[in-house]
């Protein structure tokens, strides 16, 4: 059984992408289930075969201790870590190939709060993995799609976990935009040479920072997926499958 984390910003398209993975594993002869790990979380594309608001909700955790919504969401996260055993015990009941696990839609409550890294040692951190989703409107730019890649870095940062990035909501993006943004992520000179082509305080602060992601090794190419269209799921299943199996496909066929 192999857990795969969809990481991202509000707005960037997890349950999505996740409802739209889970469709074409199933067209490919593979069984998974799908984790809910957003206890604010009012409406999703898809019905979770596990929910953590079963044991959490944001809008019990408002009413019980007189908090706002901010403060409960933080609140209702750190919670999170208290049910982690049933969790797991959950999980163990299904007889799967890929667990997928939906986080909350503000990133920092899932990759800046301790509980997360409870949930996932609990579940199984060895059989982890986490796919990352980088907004399409703020990869647009040199500067944007930088600060796009430091965010990721960061979040990589945190979990020692096999890591992977996906430019999700690919379709929203122009023809020539997505060209420029596939070029940066192919090739850091043609990234640097888009950096220096206006020099302004973003512009040089912007290569500071692509100088120390590209040092440290966190300039990876960044996938376009598309839940819409939908593409690249088969991209996103082959770097799993990667991580997982060394490239080993467990499909029937």
């Amino acid at each position: 059984m192999h857990f795969i984390y969809f990481v991202g910003t509000a707005g960037s398209g997890k349950s999505s992408l996740i409802y739209a993975f889970q469709e074409w594993l199933t067209l490919q002869g593979l069984d998974s289930v799908i984790i809910n790990l957003d206890p604010g979380v009012e409406h999703m594309p898809y019905e979770p075969d596990i929910d953590i608001r079963d044991w959490v909700r944001v809008d019990d955790v408002m009413e019980q201790y007189g908090l706002g919504p901010n403060g409960a969401q933080i609140v209702a996260a750190d919670m999170m870590a208290v049910n982690a055993k049933d969790l797991a015990e959950s999980i163990e009941k299904f007889r799967t190939n890929y667990v997928l696990v939906d986080t909350p839609g503000q990133i920092e409550l899932f990759a800046f709060r301790q509980s997360s890294e409870v949930i996932m040692e609990e579940l199984g951190k060895e059989d982890a993995c986490l796919v990352f989703l980088a907004d399409p409107n703020l990869c647009k730019t040199p500067s944007g799609f930088v600060s796009s890649v430091m965010l990721a870095a960061t979040v990589h940062f945190r979990f020692s976990v096999p890591f992977f990035t996906v430019l999700s909501k690919s379709d929203l993006l122009k023809e020539e935009e997505m060209e420029a943004i596939s070029e940066w992520s192919d090739s850091p000179d043609a990234l640097y040479a888009a950096l220096t082509d206006k020099i302004d305080t973003r512009a040089v602060l912007g290569i500071e920072l692509f100088k120390a992601l590209e040092s440290i090794g966190a300039y990876k190419k960044v996938v376009p997926a598309s839940a819409t269209e939908p593409s690249g799921l088969e991209d996103i299943y082959d770097m799993v499958q990667q991580s997982f199996e060394g490239g080993e496909d467990l499909s029937d066929d």
